[in-house]
């Protein structure tokens, strides 16, 4: 009983300590996502872009010295094509996306791997498109899939879950004695908050963006069917790292195929 008070009155600070607000970062667009998120006060879209902004210059910095970063030239100039397609349509989710410092690079590696950081930071691996052999309509699903997580902040989302939780732990450190100050638990928040997986939920909500941003772009959306399909059968039947924490390739397809007659005439009024 004891304990369970405790833990309720450290939960109960850390909230409010946090600062919590139910948010919308962006409109619903045609698909209709418009799902409240909890993120916290002290925790800024700005400072969260500032940090991934680091990550990536680091990331850049790596791949040049290890002489990985953008050697093929052909593709990188397919990336960065579509990607200027894809960003003239955020403006339905989000206008001031239009405005952020999107930015496209590619890595020589055989990982099937693709992310977009927050504020726009985008990165593609030579492996999710060598192996798959992608066209141009299946890169646009996996990047407006990305490009959504960062357009609804996925990424400081899952910060502000985290820094909840870890403030939760440092009050319930603190009643109980242990000494463990709020600040000293900070940098681990970050850290962590900023290399969880996304959840299911968020995963879906990728989906149904991305499937609009592309279309919008005039790409067929009936591409995401099929990158999903080739992702399934990556591996020898076992799902790449990319998908580890995806909704399972059945669910996410039939929810694509679903929401496809949605989408699929945007592209011919824009």
């Amino acid at each position: 009983m004891m304990k369970t008070f405790f833990r309720a009155v450290a939960v109960g600070a850390a909230i409010t300590l946090a600062g919590c607000q139910s948010v919308s970062t962006t409109s619903s667009g045609t698909i209709g996502v418009q799902r409240q998120q909890q993120m916290v006060t002290m925790l800024s879209e700005r400072e969260v872009n500032q940090m991934a902004a680091e990550a990536y210059r680091k990331a850049l910095a790596k791949g040049k010295k290890d002489g990985t970063l953008n050697q093929n030239h052909k593709q990188l100039k397919q990336l960065r094509a579509i990607a200027d397609r894809l960003v003239k349509q955020v403006g339905v989710f989000r206008m001031d996306a239009l405005h952020w410092d999107w930015e496209v690079n590619l890595l020589t590696s055989q990982q099937l791997n693709a992310y977009c950081m927050p504020g726009g930071k985008i990165m593609f691996y030579t492996g999710i498109l060598d192996e798959l052999k992608l066209t141009d309509d299946e890169i646009a699903a996996i990047m407006g899939h990305e490009m959504a997580h960062a357009l609804r902040e996925h990424g400081r989302e899952a910060m502000s879950h985290a820094y909840v939780q870890q403030l939760g732990f440092s009050a319930a450190a603190a009643l109980l004695g242990a000494g463990r100050s709020v600040m000293q638990m900070a940098d681990v928040v970050v850290n962590y908050g900023m290399t969880l997986p996304n959840s299911r939920t968020n995963e879906v909500e990728a989906d149904l963006i991305g499937l609009e941003l592309m279309a919008r772009a005039g790409y067929d959306p009936h591409a995401a069917v099929t990158l999903w399909e080739k992702m399934s059968g990556a591996g020898g039947g076992s799902p790449p790292e990319f998908m580890s924490t995806h909704p399972a390739h059945n669910t996410r397809i039939s929810g694509l195929r679903v929401n496809i007659p949605k989408v699929q005439h945007l592209g011919e009024e824009d």
